[in-house]
């Protein structure tokens, strides 16, 4: 796998979080329900998460016409790792132990992983 290759999975793992932190800001303005479904679209911190979405799907898109989904799919679960970090900076969320031995595994695996 090229580095080009690297740099593009990391770009749609940035863009994935990004668009998550997103909409867990923007749904924390706004009581969910079906009946809700529009303001939450368009609450906008949810909807530009999903446009940020997009333009990552779009990059994952391409990324799967360069690399095997084998070797992709598991370097993009670094955004859990990712995640962990954005819910304990700015949620300030409490991570365990427990967690923190979880996300370590994550690590090691997408690592493994990307050495083939």
């Amino acid at each position: 796998m090229k580095i080009v290759d690297f740099g593009l999975i990391f770009t749609n793992i940035i863009l994935l979080v990004t668009g998550q932190t997103l909409f867990k800001i923007g749904l924390s303005k706004v009581s969910f329900s079906l009946e809700n479904i529009f303001k939450i679209i368009f609450q906008p911190y949810v909807f530009i998460g999903l446009i940020i979405y997009v333009v990552a799907t779009v990059i994952w898109f391409y990324v799967l016409t360069r690399v095997n989904l084998s070797m992709a799919y598991p370097i993009q679960s670094l955004c859990y790792v990712l995640a962990a970090f954005v819910g304990m900076f700015i949620f300030k969320e409490i991570i365990p132990p427990t967690r923190w031995i979880g996300i370590s595994l994550i690590v090691i695996g997408a690592g493994f992983v990307a050495l083939k």
